[in-house]
């Protein structure tokens, strides 16, 4: 156990050396711990690791989905969710049915039910690869908002396809018509389930007196609770942790008002569902030489054929499924004409960028070693095995290519979206008129005899101004783009050089640690509103 954990811990290290790199020469992350997870398994010596595939599923799924429905924007989901929905769902069950009988035809002995794991398994593309792989390119909100909600539903209604066909396999007995029923029984329940269990930990945090560092555990906890108390009733776990997860987002800024609460529970997330991204690729490289060797009488070619060929028809599926989807609705409906016409170039790009990920891997580990009757799974190595070569050619081909289209086709903004700076300058001001016309109306006898107060009225009015010449300043710029990139290079320059200061400071103990910690949470925050708070 000693010598797995610190084996485990030092590939984590070495991986995330490996994520450095990435980021030093601009490449997506997850290409690199695809590539680090091939990696491991060529390691002489390297020893196995077997852990059990329902803790696997357990541990990594429900944070996962949960951190994904925490991050959807309700109003970008809402405004695109007929692309979104049919993306999720329509896309997730024709590739699940053409999956099911391409894998029935071309591979020996394998059943149709077996097809429709392996589809459930590989359909859904993972949002961190797109938006990881997307980040600092010049995409459209509307790409962005329809590949993060469709990979939010989509992991739910695949897993779906998953738990089903699993149910098949392990009892020998499948009806459609019995399926579909229970589809929509299990699906609509898992909701109501975890819009129930939601509501008790929104009442914690709301009413109770939580500190930042109990808000973050809480938060860690939740999705877990909602899958149990979802399976334990047999319904959705992952739509009960989908569900909870976008009300608990809705209802934030109710529950968490201290910006302490919400930096916390940020910087736990973001090292959350990193560690549990390079895990998986670690455990995936541990056990890769042990598949390798159950693959039986499917010899490794044979294997990444069968990978290869999966690959290029999901691939060329989404493809094709994509362009009627963008284009056939805004013929049959009026209202879906409003909106700016998507063009072939959006399309392409929310195609190309169907990149399968953590979601699929992890789903492929959960797999059971054993049948009910005890003997083994069938197809079980060859079904993880080439879940990761769909996964390393999606992650890496369609990773690497796809900045490249991104820049030849040149494509811009589709719908009327002001650009970032000028809503935060917006923003301000709305809430610099806001507290300005309190303090006039609430506060003006404490402004007549408190100093302070009258002082932080004028340092709001000043504010005002400033975010006022701003927006002016933008509107006469010449070069916007180029201005505002050579404002933030400017600003973030320094940054850098208030940060050596404070540490000048603290070496010269002036001033307490603690107020030193305070003002670097303060350029923390100032720098996040030019680059974003977007984690790897």
């Amino acid at each position: 156990m000693h010598e797995n954990l610190l084996l485990v811990l030092g590939l984590l290290v070495v991986v995330m050396l490996l994520v450095m790199l990435a980021q030093k020469i601009k490449i997506a992350y997850p290409i690199f711990l695809v590539l680090a997870g091939l990696g491991i398994s060529f390691i002489p010596g390297i020893p196995g690791l077997k852990l059990d595939p329902e803790i696997i599923f357990l541990i990594f799924l429900p944070p996962i989905l949960y951190e994904a429905a925490w991050y959807t924007s309700w109003n970008d989901f809402w405004k695109w969710k007929r692309p979104i929905s049919l993306l999720a769902f329509g896309l997730v069950f024709l590739t699940s049915v053409i999956v099911a009988y391409t894998s029935q035809m071309i591979i020996p002995g394998f059943t149709l039910a077996l097809g429709f794991l392996l589809g459930g398994i590989i359909s859904p593309p993972d949002a961190i690869a797109a938006t990881t792989v997307l980040k600092g390119l010049k995409v459209p909100k509307r790409t962005l908002a329809i590949l993060e909600g469709e990979s939010l539903v989509n992991d739910a209604s695949s897993l779906i396809v998953f738990r089903f066909a699993l149910a098949a396999i392990l009892t020998g007995s499948f009806s459609m018509q019995e399926a579909t029923g229970q589809f929509f029984i299990v699906a609509g329940m898992g909701i109501i389930v975890g819009i129930l269990v939601a509501h008790i930990f929104y009442a914690i945090h709301r009413f109770l007196p939580t500190t930042p560092a109990i808000d973050a555990a809480l938060t860690v906890i939740t999705p877990y609770v909602l899958y149990l108390v979802a399976e334990h009733f047999h319904f959705s776990g992952v739509m009960a942790v989908v569900s909870g997860g976008l009300f608990m987002s809705f209802r934030a800024h109710e529950m968490f008002k201290t910006g302490s609460t919400r930096v916390n529970m940020t910087g736990v997330w973001n090292t959350l569902i990193f560690t549990m991204n390079a895990l998986v690729f670690i455990l995936i490289g541990l056990e890769l030489p042990e598949i390798i060797k159950g693959l039986g009488q499917t010899s490794i070619v044979q294997g990444i054929q069968y990978g290869v060929f999966i690959s290029l028809i999901i691939i060329v599926v989404r493809i094709l499924w994509i362009y009627p989807v963008a284009h056939i609705p805004r013929w049959l409906s009026k209202n879906i004409k409003k909106d700016p016409s998507p063009g072939w170039k959006n399309p392409l790009i929310i195609g190309w960028a169907g990149m399968r990920g953590v979601v699929s891997l992890a789903t492929a580990l959960s797999i059971p070693v054993l049948m009910n009757d005890g003997t083994a799974f069938p197809f079980r190595s060859l079904i993880i095995f080439i879940t990761f070569v769909v996964i390393f050619i999606t992650l890496v081909f369609q990773g690497l290519t796809l900045p490249l289209i991104i820049k030849l086709t040149k494509i811009g903004e589709l719908d009327a979206i002001l650009p970032s700076h000028e809503q935060q300058a917006g923003i301000q001001i709305r809430l610099d008129t806001a507290a300005i016309n309190m303090l006039d109306n609430k506060y003006e006898e404490e402004m007549q005899h408190n100093n302070l107060v009258r002082d932080f009225k004028e340092h709001l009015e000043k504010d005002f101004k400033m975010h006022e010449k701003h927006l002016s300043s933008l509107e006469v710029c010449s070069n916007r783009q180029k201005d505002l990139k050579e404002y933030h290079e400017v600003v973030l320059d320094i940054y850098a050089m208030q940060r050596k200061e404070l540490f000048k400071m603290k070496r010269e103990k002036l001033f307490s640690d603690d107020e030193i910690r305070k003002a670097e949470s303060q350029l923390d925050l100032n720098e996040l509103k030019i680059t974003g708070n977007k984690h790897l």
